[in-house]
């Protein structure tokens, strides 16, 4: 019966030692940080950006990203993980509508206001289309969105291919350039958000 409590007494001693071992070991293991963007030349470097601004016909848009770099000496500003939220009022009988756009990276120009995003682009509009690309430009003067890379489009069951796309927003004109291909699906939804990958 005394060899019951020295026993247990062992096993307990045991278990602590084990315990106390693994949070050493752990311990010693550099933990991984965050990947840091390389030391550049920036004049200045931002993380964790977010900007609103708001037109004269009541269209607002919002800017966030991971973190940003501005070069003075060339009016442009670089970011990371972006996204790009636009809310167009409401014009005559049209009803308001909104673009999401999201890429890996981008770059602004300060003069101009234009943008490119790069990597993994997807465009989401309020009123169901998708579309996804690697690069997509933005003339902010012409309000004109374009790409020369290959586009996929989903919309209302319909899946569209081509090599190139462009719209006009003042004009509400969009087209899709090269050889174009189409899918219809019946009854079959149309995916609107991206998945983990940022592609559907």
């Amino acid at each position: 019966m005394r060899k019951a409590p020295f026993i247990i007494l062992t096993l307990v001693v045991v278990f602590l030692s084990v315990v106390v071992g693994v949070l050493v070991h752990r311990a010693r293991i550099p933990r991984k940080l965050p990947a840091e963007p390389a030391a550049t030349n920036a004049d200045y470097r931002l993380k964790q950006v977010h900007l609103q601004e708001q037109g004269r016909d009541g269209s607002r848009w919002q800017l966030d990203a991971e973190y940003s770099e501005t070069f003075e000496d060339q009016n442009r500003t670089t970011m990371r993980k972006v996204r790009i939220k636009v809310d167009q009022p409401v014009k005559g009988d049209q009803a308001s509508r909104s673009w999401t756009v999201t890429g890996n990276e981008g770059d602004l120009n300060q003069d101009t206001k234009d943008v490119e995003l790069r990597g993994n682009v997807v465009l989401i509009s309020s009123d169901g289309l998708r579309l996804e690309t690697d690069r997509l430009r933005w003339d902010a003067e012409r309000q004109r969105a374009w790409t020369d890379d290959p586009v996929v489009i989903y919309r209302a069951g319909a899946v569209v291919r081509g090599t190139g796309f462009e719209s006009r927003v003042a004009e509400e004109v969009s087209s899709i350039r090269g050889r174009v291909r189409a899918t219809f699906q019946r009854g079959r939804p149309v995916p609107t958000e991206p998945d983990s990958a940022g592609r559907s």
